[in-house]
């Protein structure tokens, strides 16, 4: 990114390239320390008087105009500090500790403002260059953006919805890194040193479906945790909980809770868990196919289709209340969600948000992978249908948060975790009788 700055910056007279990290912190330090930061490359240059860097407005400027702004943008309410910024060049490092709306809105201030562009760059401004590891509160939607979206290389055309740019993920392995391996031979020795396989292979081989460091990466096992859907035994319960939102998804997570008793697989074999065992069985997952967008959808028209998927599914009338997010039960001029719920037929309790749960709530659940991997299961574990993709797409890349490890980043996807965990941790009664076809 440093060196693309400073070639554009000297062939394009008046480009203003914009480089964002969160913190300022990391912007300095990996940007303007060291013998590779912009100080060390710009050296002579600077000496010489053709650039000059203003150390208390973080820009650096050139001699025919152009200039590298050196900004941060850790929270969504501080994207206004740029509304007025032509921005020729963004730059962001680390993307996927940026939300997709700070990422949006940055985005749609790339304009040249009637700037000239040399022949051999036509077509080319502006734009934008970002970089990053896997991991960090961003990491499903820019896996959604620009991993899952086209082979590595392929330049795609984006509709008007995302932007109407061309789009290229360009993937990096530390073998594609020379000069690493020149100045520092050891440093893959050192990577394997770190001890968690995941994480080894997330930063050699730069793998976006391993994610390490967060708060279930270190559980999570597809072959273990995810099975193909089976009819539920009679003496199974079955319930379901919910997270509510508008602006952002909501999550429903239908279960079933295992008594004992054995049940019939897919193949004909018949095989038993541990009482207490929890299957999610069905999902849905209020989002506009954006990653942490919602639908807007009302409490009522969401409590109809719930009741319409029942039915589709074959228990209608079969399922138990279960959690809800505990928000949907505050009144405001006497009516609340809950209520507006229950009148279509769909009836919650209220889930634990008090002092504490989201810590409890985590580690139960952290229990319960951890139990599902053991063979044979000895204690009550999670497994999920691969029908809940959801719930695999979002829950095992979770990010701890910065703040309190013992917790996940409420910035990043965490709908289905938190209304997994209402399910989790909510005090239930003994199994009921009920048979739940797929």
């Amino acid at each position: 990114m440093r060196i693309a700055a400073i070639a554009w910056c000297t062939d394009i007279p008046g480009l203003q390239v914009y480089l964002f990290r969160r913190v300022s912190d990391d912007l300095a330090k990996n940007h303007m320390e060291g013998h590779t930061g912009f100080p060390a490359l710009l050296a002579e240059w600077i000496e010489a008087g053709h650039v000059k860097i203003n150390w208390s407005k973080n820009f650096i400027e050139f001699w025919n105009g152009s200039k590298i702004h050196l900004c941060h943008c850790q929270y969504e309410k501080d994207v206004t500090k740029y509304q007025g910024a032509q921005i020729g060049v963004l730059m962001i490092d680390e993307l996927t500790h940026f939300t997709a709306k700070i990422y949006r809105y940055l985005r749609a201030r790339l304009r040249l403002g009637g700037l000239k562009i040399p022949k051999k760059y036509q077509g080319m401004f502006p734009r934008a260059l970002c970089g990053s590891n896997p991991g960090g509160i961003g990491h499903n939607w820019v896996k959604s953006a620009f991993i899952d979206g086209a082979a590595p290389m392929q330049i795609i055309e984006q509709p008007k919805t995302e932007g109407g740019m061309r789009r290229q993920y360009i993937q990096a392995k530390l073998a594609d890194n020379p000069t690493m391996a020149e100045s520092d031979p050891d440093y893959a020795d050192r990577l394997d040193g770190l001890g968690n396989p995941a994480l080894v292979k997330a930063m050699k081989d730069g793998d976006w479906n391993i994610v390490a460091g967060g708060m279930f990466d270190d559980l999570w096992s597809e072959p273990a945790h995810v099975l193909a859907p089976f009819r539920i035994p009679t003496g199974w319960r079955i319930d379901r909980s919910f997270d509510w939102g508008s602006t952002r998804p909501f999550s429903v997570g239908w279960w079933a809770e295992a008594d004992g008793t054995e049940a019939k697989m897919p193949d004909g074999a018949s095989r038993s868990w541990p009482r207490g065992t929890v299957f999610r069985i069905a999902e849905w997952y209020g989002w506009n196919g954006k990653p942490n967008e919602g639908l807007r959808m009302l409490a009522t028209d969401i409590a109809s289709e719930i009741v319409k998927k029942e039915a589709e599914m074959g228990f209608a009338g079969r399922v138990k209340p279960g959690p809800a997010d505990s928000s949907i039960f505050d009144t405001q001029n006497g009516v609340c969600i809950a209520d507006d719920m229950a009148r279509r037929g769909v009836k919650w309790e209220r889930a634990d948000k008090g002092p504490g749960s989201r810590r409890n709530g985590w580690e139960k659940m952290r229990g319960m992978l951890s139990a599902a991997r053991s063979v044979p299961m000895e204690a009550p574990g999670l497994l999920v249908f691969d029908t809940c993709r959801h719930f695999i797409r979002t829950v095992p890349v979770l990010p701890r948060s910065e703040r309190d490890p013992d917790d996940v980043d409420s910035d990043a996807e965490d709908h289905v975790a938190d209304e997994a965990r209402y399910r989790l941790t909510q005090r239930r009664s003994s199994a009921s009788s009920e048979t739940l076809r797929l």
